[in-house]
């Protein structure tokens, strides 16, 4: 495509755009009116509701195969179009219809599943994470379909339904249609922004691994007094084992933790040092005095591209108000640990488990129990091509080159995607930090719908004119 004709196709994009744009928001609306609350069983036939109105929406942008695949959870909407030129690329494209619950719901200024716009923001939940994004290249189909007969790269769309309670049913349902979810590279319009003013691309996401570990002493609660110095303390036992796995710095002491861990280059940390960080901006906003950790790593290095290891709950004994004077028979803590590339979720829950049967006090048993959802680190390389082109589009789009970042949470999408399929990810979806996600008044800057659908044409057109 030479340079005039880009600029004439945009300009006819644009056009399109400002006619439907009013349609648009409006069928946004329809879609956060359908509470599709993944998590509550009450929202079931919701959930149902919700994935028929994304299929009957991707029909009328004029997808010519879209089905509604059954899981053992709630549905996967399935669309494809491919491109005229059978030599074109194919993305998958990825989004979510799900949503986090709504409640506390009298923090909400306005009722969360009735979307209320103010101040160029669409408020309701899911407008941001992630109806309003999942909408964009819906709508950019729809144009290239209205204005040359269908979009100039084949277009495969994977619509899930629960993706906010960990996806557990996408992996079979990959594995069942993988001949029919072919492409070339996997485009997420589940992400974030650094800002409103400033794009960024992502590079690499950590995985996870959580672990449950169940201490017992004695068969039942009993007598600190007649018991005191004699029988085994389950609580102090799984503490004493806990403060053992981290020294003073915070940094891990678990023999075999960091098997596999890439160490940093020096270029990586540079990339990592050329981000901004306010690490008293950061104490403030969390009330603390600042970032704390391994002293050999900066904050954003400890955050994106070291593992981590997080106590997330402790219990056990006696909880109520004044005192009683027992040595519990059990207590429980609850451990998740984020990772990154080449780490083994598996081998790093053996390197704990080891680690307990080490450090654990005699009359003691500590069982090291795995929790659900354990997902390895995901990273893209930075030459990939259609990573370069989304780069490019930012670049034109906003005036200045995206950050290249990582991220400290997981996106276990990306590795499904990897694994069971072969394609990398390129994360483009424009959740900003500020527009509370999973929280009361979530919303959606309106300039933002704008920008995803130039950006998103302008993708899909640098996609077809690649090598």
């Amino acid at each position: 495509m030479s340079s005039e004709n880009g600029k004439g196709e945009q300009g006819q994009f644009a056009s399109w755009f400002d006619a439907n744009r009013a349609r648009l928001l409006g069928e946004l609306g329809e879609l956060i009116r359908i509470p599709s609350v993944s998590a509550l069983p009450a929202h079931r036939d919701d959930m149902a509701r919700a994935a028929e109105w994304v299929a009957a929406r991707l029909r009328a942008a004029g997808v010519p195969t879209v089905e509604v695949l059954p899981t053992s959870g709630h549905p996967v909407v399935l669309g494809e179009w491919p491109a005229a030129d059978p030599d074109a690329p194919t993305a998958l494209i990825y989004a979510h219809y799900d949503t986090q619950p709504a409640d506390p719901f009298d923090e909400w200024e306005t009722p969360p599943f009735e979307p209320s716009e103010r101040d160029g923001r669409l408020y309701g939940r899911g407008a941001s994470d992630d109806k309003g994004n999942l909408l964009i290249p819906v709508a950019v189909a729809e144009a290239f379909g209205q204005a040359q007969g269908g979009p100039p790269i084949g277009l495969t769309f994977l619509f899930e339904g629960e993706e906010e309670i960990g996806s557990p049913n996408l992996r079979p349902l990959l594995a069942a249609h993988r001949d029919r979810l072919r492409a070339d590279v996997a485009i997420s319009a589940d992400s974030g922004m650094w800002s409103p003013e400033q794009p960024s691309l992502v590079l690499a996401s950590k995985g996870l691994a959580g672990v449950q570990l169940d201490a017992r002493g004695a068969a039942g609660d009993i007598h600190s007094g007649l018991h005191g110095g004699m029988a085994p303390n389950p609580l102090g036992a799984l503490v004493t084992v806990l403060a053992s796995m981290k020294d003073a710095d915070g940094r891990i002491t678990i023999d075999g933790f960091f098997d596999g861990v890439r160490p940093l280059t020096e270029l990586e940390r540079a990339e990592i040092a050329a981000i901004p960080f306010d690490a008293a901006g950061y104490g403030r906003s969390l009330g603390i005095a600042g970032p704390v950790g391994d002293p050999a790593f900066t904050p954003l290095e400890r955050n994106w591209a070291r593992p981590t290891f997080d106590l997330n709950g402790i219990w056990g004994g006696f909880q109520g108000a004044g005192s009683k004077t027992v040595i519990p028979a059990e207590a429980h803590a609850k451990i998740t640990c984020r990772l990154v590339p080449d780490q083994d979720p598996g081998a790093v829950i053996a390197a704990i488990a080891r680690h307990v049967a080490l450090h654990t006090l005699p009359g003691v048993t500590i069982a090291v129990n795995p929790i659900a959802g354990s997902s390895r680190a995901y990273a893209i390389d930075p030459a990939h091509p259609a990573l370069l082109a989304a780069r490019d589009v930012m670049r034109a789009e906003y005036g200045r080159d995206p950050y290249m970042i990582r991220l400290g949470g997981t996106l276990p999408v990306a590795e499904f995607f990897k694994a069971d399929l072969g394609l990398d990810t390129i994360f483009l979806a424009w959740e900003m930090p500020d527009e509370n996600l999973h929280g009361p008044n979530e919303f959606f800057r309106l300039e933002n719908f704008d920008r995803g659908f130039r950006v998103y044409s302008q993708l899909f057109n640098r996609l077809s004119s690649d090598d």
